[in-house]
């Protein structure tokens, strides 16, 4: 596939699973030499293997972003394995849900340290070899929690809506160096990541709506289109993409009305499950699928398959 990308290297964070790994395979189909890290050794062996025999020049890395080293280490590991970075992707995430009342500020600062602090000390390690060279293409895989208040994710929106500001404030100062920011806000996408998301509260019932929502094929969206959309967006270095018809009608619909949409938002809060005095705490929704029944189970069939095309824990 003839593209702007051909020849380039990327760096994609969590890219050993889920959508970066998606975004991985789509570099790599347009000629992009392809670094991936993650936390997890056996995900990223069998991530690699898999860019490996789609003929895609690939190499991996452990790595952890919330590390305050990881910025250096990633950047010098990609120095040494492909010469000069031209992309970065900045995917790595993590997904708590639960009312407020639940959590606790550990949860906030893994939210802030994986989704904010890691994507900022990244982006800070790479710039100044992009600025000498005048060129580079930098992607934030923000949210659409980073745009609207979305009730149970407070930790996820916190910071999404700080990495969405650092992001498009980036791409005004950096333009003059040549660089380019793109700034995603996905929708629900069936990646499988209820299986990886942590759960808090009443876990069943907040398990049972997240799943169930993010499996709907008029609320979530195909990530493997939302890849190919993404690397699009960068290739044409696009300042913002919204993906998903409902994440766009949602946008719109803050942007006009921001106080209608709030108080919309906090009726869906009042309908979502309180926690009881048996509350769990950052229950991983892998255990939890296992729990759940037959019913539950075929209404949630897109979301199981995409888990195991995307190289996320499956049934």
């Amino acid at each position: 596939m003839s593209s702007r990308f051909t020849g380039k290297t990327a760096l994609v964070t969590g890219g050993s699973r889920g959508l970066g790994l998606l975004i991985a395979e789509e570099l790599g189909r347009r000629g992009c030499r392809v670094m991936i890290c993650a936390r997890d050794p056996e995900e990223l062996r069998t991530a690699g293997r898999r860019l490996r025999a789609a003929g895609i020049d690939a190499d991996t890395v452990v790595c952890d972003v919330t590390d305050p080293e990881a910025g250096d280490r990633l950047a010098a590991a990609v120095e040494s394995r492909f010469g000069d970075l031209d992309i970065l992707i900045n995917n790595a995430g993590i997904i708590q849900v639960g009312p407020t009342k639940a959590l606790t500020i550990e949860d906030y600062e893994q939210a802030w340290q994986t989704m904010f602090a890691g994507p900022l000390r990244l982006t800070l390690a790479v710039l100044p070899q992009m600025r000498a060279r005048h060129e580079g293409t930098i992607v934030n895989i923000a949210s659409i929690g980073g745009r609207i208040p979305v009730p149970h994710l407070l930790p996820y929106v916190a910071a999404k809506h700080a990495l969405t500001g650092f992001s498009s404030g980036l791409r005004a100062e950096a333009a003059a160096d040549g660089i380019s920011v793109t700034t995603v806000l996905p929708g629900l996408m069936r990646t499988g990541s209820h299986r990886t998301a942590r759960f808090s509260g009443h876990t069943g019932r907040e398990f049972g709506w997240f799943a169930l929502l993010s499996s709907m094929p008029l609320l979530s969206g195909n990530a493997t289109r939302a890849a190919r959309a993404i690397v699009r967006a960068a290739e044409h270095r696009r300042p913002e993409l919204v993906f998903t018809p409902a994440a766009k009608a949602a946008v719109r619909l803050y942007g006009l009305a921001p106080a209608t949409t709030t108080r919309l938002l906090g009726v869906v809060a009042r309908l979502l499950p309180e926690p009881g005095p048996d509350a769990g705490h950052n229950v991983v929704g892998a255990s939890l699928a296992e729990r759940q029944g037959p019913v539950f189970r075929r209404a949630t069939v897109l979301n199981e398959r995409a888990a195991r095309r995307t190289n996320e824990p499956s049934a």
